[in-house]
This record gives structure tokens, sequence and C-alpha cells, in this order.
């Protein structure tokens, strides 16, 4: 019996769920829920930034969907989502296909969804148990997405092979002409290797050393991935390579269009905890980009069963203000799908929202303005055409072919080609000078004149992007900066020629350099608008990238001051010759804990917690089963009335007697100290040591 609820126009099927979510994320579901039920979707991207939490930006941001709006939905399509969650990709499925179908395990996480989608009357969120619902399931979908879902096909199918079960089982839901699409995380991706945790489980190398800790998620790499489909039988495939990763994918690449190298600079990606850097990925992906190996190490995958779509490649800029927010997409023609035809693409920008209409019609006239600018120059602008012959719909550019010329300022830094560097950036000036016009009619300015703008194909430059050209003057010398500083963002390497290109070529003081940058950044908040961009929002989430330079420092600092050390008495007095230096016995940098066996020869002990002046907290001093008390103890700090000892000098120790050896235990709590608190506490301590020593003396006086 079909049992439904309505949350606005979206439909709840409660048929098949058992009255309790058995999966939940906890109270923080109950925090989204008010979230969607208080606030239409417009509202989401202040709140995030004001909540700066992770669950929070991961379920309710708008950028999730950008996985899978590249794809060609149409109106009349048939969509089934498993594993729909909050609905972070649902209202941009409604709102490009015709009907979507969600299944979900949770109660409340369908809740979420519904509410925050309930304008649109083509959902139906079923609710329940894949297991249950799946036998039901009309087969005739034009799409079946598992987006961040089948990596749990052991939890969902169970059974021996239950990843090979859940790709056939899916798989019969599509149509024959229709898509299977899996969004999953490549268990050899380089974030991986170069010190993210594994995204499931939240440890470092799980995935790389092959999940042999456990943990209910397993992911692939493509060859992993491929071994399924060939046992499942399925041989249409596609795969697609997600950049960063699926889950906030800027930019999707394909086995026709690859990146290029200088493309993948923006790779932390650590939202949800904290991680370590143990190399430059930039640099790393452009050794495996020149190697041929980038799918093998690609973060992501978004692996496409059935034909191919005709875009190669999509990048998105909608973290920015609606009226600039637009998808670049590279798609093939039709002429390049026949077999053996040659590949010929074109490129589109489209705007993603409404208000960047305007956007590409100031776009289409700068073409205009710039072609004139540099008419009979070896400087050609990528020409331009309205979509459909209409604007709104966006522009359609010619695909140039070249390197660019940020890639040839690379290779010199490769050949340690100084002078090759200089003359390119010196014909760069020269160009970006040429007709510039300082006041009055005709002034136009280029600012997105940067290096990955232009394309060098012999004797021609390609400027391929020229979105943010104004009708003004614009000193060149603010546009070079411009295209200088971003250069320098890419590496410790293209850093290494700050000077030279801010100072020796501009000219430009520190003074100037700083003003520069911020000016560079009211830029790009001008740009975003309300939005706050993904990189900004690790930044407010503030989870820590350590990088390996650090941490090496930091165990040498702890080789040197987290150290304690012991010496045995064999009846001659400690010396050094009879001590060992013990490392790895602080926690937290504070909590000293020894365990160490005492040689039977002994007769007296001195541990040194130390080198530095502190405090120490003794929870225990054991010998085998033997408690020291404080009286017990011969020590050169001093005990302070909270019960620690103080030290004013930097070779603290405490002494103790033994008899035939035993198992030395100690549990202490040992805090630095300043120099000039250490001698005040001391001095505190022995007054009032003096003081109850005294009053102890004049008491046992008049008892006499």
């Amino acid at each position: 019996m079909t049992k439904c609820e309505k949350v606005g126009n979206v439909v709840l099927d409660l048929s098949d769920y058992s009255g309790e979510d058995v999966y939940t994320d906890g109270a923080i579901e109950d925090v989204l829920l008010d979230i969607v039920q208080n606030n239409p979707p417009c509202a989401f991207p202040r709140i995030i930034a004001e909540q700066k939490s992770w669950p929070v930006f991961y379920h309710l941001s708008p950028f999730r969907a950008n996985i899978i709006d590249w794809l060609p939905f149409k109106k009349t399509d048939k969509v089934l989502e498993i594993g729909s969650g909050c609905g972070a990709i649902t209202g941009t499925l409604a709102r490009r296909a015709g009907s979507v179908t969600c299944i979900d395990l949770s109660k409340k996480r369908s809740l979420v969804n519904a509410y925050r989608n309930q304008e649109y009357d083509n959902i139906i969120v079923k609710v329940g148990n894949f297991k249950d619902i799946e036998p039901h399931l009309d087969e005739d979908f034009d799409y079946v997405l598992l987006i961040g879902v089948f990596e749990y096909g052991q939890a969902y199918i169970g059974g021996d092979a239950p990843y090979e079960d859940f790709m056939r089982i899916c798989n019969r839901h599509r149509r024959l002409d229709g898509r299977l699409i899996i969004a999953i995380e490549n268990k050899f991706g380089l974030k991986y290797w170069a010190g993210c945790r594994e995204d499931h489980l939240g440890t470092y190398f799980s995935g790389l050393e092959g999940y042999h800790e456990g943990g209910s998620a397993r992911t692939f790499t493509r060859h992993g991935l491929e071994r399924i489909l060939e046992c499942v039988g399925i041989h249409e495939y596609s795969f697609y390579y997600p950049y960063p990763d699926y889950k906030f994918m800027t930019t999707v690449y394909s086995d026709r269009y690859l990146p290029k190298k200088g493309e993948l600079s923006n790779n932390l990606r650590n939202f949800d905890r904290e991680r370590v850097l143990l190399f430059d990925e930039k640099q790393v992906f452009d050794e495996i980009i020149t190697e041929n190996e980038f799918p093998l190490f690609s973060n992501s995958y978004l692996l496409v069963v059935g034909g191919a779509p005709d875009v190669i490649y999509a990048k998105f800029s909608n973290d920015r203000a609606p009226k600039w927010a637009i998808q670049t997409k590279m798609v093939r023609s039709a002429s390049s799908q026949a077999v053996g035809a040659p590949l010929t693409v074109c490129v589109e920008k489209i705007p993603d929202t409404a208000a960047a209409y305007e956007h590409m019609q100031s776009t289409k006239r700068a073409y205009a303005l710039l072609t004139k600018r540099y008419e009979g120059t070896k400087i050609e602008m990528n020409r331009c055409s309205e979509k459909d012959g209409n604007a709104e719909n966006g522009l359609v550019f010619e695909y140039c072919k070249g390197v660019t010329l940020e890639a040839m300022l690379d290779q010199c830094l490769d050949c340690a080609d100084v002078e090759g560097f200089k003359a390119l950036v010196a014909e760069y000036m020269e160009w970006l000078r040429y007709g510039e016009v300082c006041d009055g009619e005709g002034a136009v300015s280029n600012i997105d004149f940067i290096f990955p703008n232009i394309l060098v194909d012999g004797d021609q430059w390609h400027v391929i992007d020229y979105e943010w050209t104004f009708e003004k003057y614009v000193p060149a010398r603010d546009i070079a900066f411009r295209a200088f500083y971003n250069y320098t963002l890419g590496g410790e390497r293209r850093e290494a020629c700050r000077d030279l290109l801010f100072k020796d070529i501009l000219g430009f003081s520190e003074e100037e350099i700083t003003a520069a940058v911020q000016k560079e950044q009211e830029f790009q908040r001008l740009i975003s608008g309300e939005r706050v961009s993904v990189d900004a929002m690790r930044e407010l989430i503030g989870n820590r990238a350590y990088e390996l330079n650090g941490m090496l420092s930091h165990c040498h600092y702890a080789d040197e001051r987290l150290v304690a050390q012991l010496y045995f008495d064999y009846g001659d007095g400690f010396c050094e010759e009879h001590s060992v230096k013990l490392r790895d016995c602080f926690f937290a940098q504070k909590d000293l804990r020894i365990a160490y066996d005492i040689p039977q020869d002994a007769v007296r002990v001195r541990i040194d917690p130390c080198s530095y002046m502190c405090t120490v907290s003794i929870r225990s001093i054991m010998v085998n089963d033997r408690l020291y008390v404080g009286e017990d103890m011969e020590t050169n700090g001093v005990w302070h009335s909270c019960g620690a000892l103080v030290f004013d000098n930097e070779d603290p120790n405490i002494a103790i007697d033994v008899t035939g050896g035993g198992r030395l235990h100690v549990d202490a709590q040992v805090m630095e100290l300043p120099e000039i608190l250490a001698k005040n506490l001391v001095e505190t301590a022995s007054e009032q040591n003096l003081f109850d020593k005294t009053k102890c003396f004049i008491k046992q006086k008049l008892k006499k």
C-alpha cells in the first residue's frame, strides 16, 4: 500500500520506510532541516558563510551540483537519483530534466531535500532501503545517477561481489540509449599521496594501503572500475575527471581533453579535517601530465556508462556574483563523432543565471573593440559569435591551438633560461601597451590579458579569454601586475621570479606591491559579490594544512626539547656515562609518561623531566608496587602550595632511592615557564615553605 506525504510540491513515498532512520549524522541533520524550513535556497550561501561549518557547507552549497550540471539533460528526460541525501543535486536535476525519482534511506535527509526543493512539482522521493525499493522501479530511465554512492555498495547490497552486483542492478534501470553516471573518489588520487586523509575513514593513506583497517566504503582506481565494468559486461563507457574532485568540482576533463601543464594549481581541499602537505601537488601534477599518467592520479572519476556526451571539457565560474556567473564548455561537433573522423570542437560560454546575460553581451562587444585595437598585428582575439543567434543563450568561440604563454614561461624556468623568460615577458609588455588610449573615446582595457589566456601558435598570439574588458583606461603596468601576481601564485618555482617581475620589470616598491595585491583582492571580492568562494570556505572552516618542512622543524624541536633523561647511581653518584635519553615520552607536548627497567645494581635513580624551566605536576612515580610521595624525593625544585614542583633552572631533576632494580613508571605533567615567572614562583613558594616551617617550629615550642 502506497503511503505518501507532501512537502510543497515534492512527494515523499514512505511505502518502504521502516519508521526509523538507520543511517544518521546526528544533530547536524536537525540544523539542516531548520535552515531549509525557514530560509529560501537563495539565502543558503549567506548562511553557509555565517555557520563556517563543513556539514552545512557540504550539504547546502550550490557548487555541489557542478558535477552534473554540464551533462546534456533535456526537459523530457526521466532521472533516477540513488542516494539523494539532502538534495545537493536534486534541485538542478529537477530544473533541467523532466522528472526526478530519488531514493534515500533517511527520512530526515529526505525532508531536507524536499523542503529545499519544494517549488518543483517533478520530484518524488522514495524513502527506505534500496534493496526494498529497487524491484519496483521502472527500467526506462534516461539517467541513473550515483553521486558519492557507489563506494557504499557493500552496505547497499552485501554479498560476495557487492560492487559488481550494485552496478549490474543500477544499470538495468536505464533505457538502452540512457546513461548511468557514477561519481566517486579515486583511491590513488594524488591528494591522498600528498597528505589528505581518506574521505570516508578520515585516516591517512587508508585507500593507498588497501583499506586493511576495514570500513564501510571502498573507492577504486580507474583500472579497478574497469574490471567491475568488464565483469558486469558493460563495454560502452567514458571516464571524465572532475577537478579538484567531484564534491566541489570547478573543472571536468575527459580523455579527449586532458589538463595541460600549469592548469592544476588549486589543490587544497581539506574542508572537513586537517591534512599534511608532503609535496607541491601542482608541480607533481605537471610531471604526471608530462608522463601522460593523469587518469591514474585524478582525485575523482565521473564514469559515464552509455553514449559519451559531446562535452569534452567544462569549467564553472559560478562562485561569482550572479551577474558574472558563467560556464565554459568545449563541445565536439557532430562531424567529429563519426568513427575515424578528426576531433573538431568549439568553445561555449553559457550564462549560469539570467543576470549574467548582460555579461555575455559585454564580452561580445569586447571582442569587437579589441579586434579593432589589434588589427594588423600578431595578436588575434578568439572569434566570438552568439549561440543560436542570441547572446542570452551564450557565446560560441573558435577552438584555438597552441601553447599558453604561461607554459612557455614555465619551460624557460625548467631550462634555467633567464634570457628567454625575460624576452617573453618583454614581448608581452610590448603587446599590452600596443594601441593604448589613455583618455577619452576609444579607450579599451583587457585586464584579463594574463598568461594562461594567451595561446602562442607559431607567430600568432591568440587571446582566448577577454571577458574582463572595460571601456576605460587601465594602465598597462596595473594589468601586467595582475598577470605577474597570478603567475607567481603557482608554486615555489614561480614565486622565485617575484622580484624580477614586480621590481625589476615593473619597478614596484614593496609598498606598491602590497597596495596592488590589496587592489586585486578587492576586485576578486567585487566579482564574488556576497557569494563566498570554495577556497574562502576552506579558510573560514579553519582546518589547517601542515607543510612537511614545518612538521620536520617541529620534530627537530621535539628531539631537542621534548626529551627526558634517566641517571643511574651505582654507589658513586650520577654521571652522563650511566644515563639514558628517552624520546617519544611526551604526549601533547606536556604529558610525560615513562616506563623503563631499572638495572638491578642501581641504588638511586634521577629523573630529569626536561631541560628548561618548568612546573612538574606529579601524578605518580612508582617502582614495581612502591608509590613514591614527596618526602621520598630529592629535588632541585621547590614544592609549590598547589602541589607541583617549580624549577627556575634548566636542569630540573628528581631523585629517588631504589633497591634491586625494577620497573619504573612516571606519569607527570610538565609545563614550560618563562624565566621571570619561574623565578617568581620559586621565590613565592620558598617564602611560603619558610613561613610554614617557622609556624610549625613555633607550634612545637609552644607545646613544650
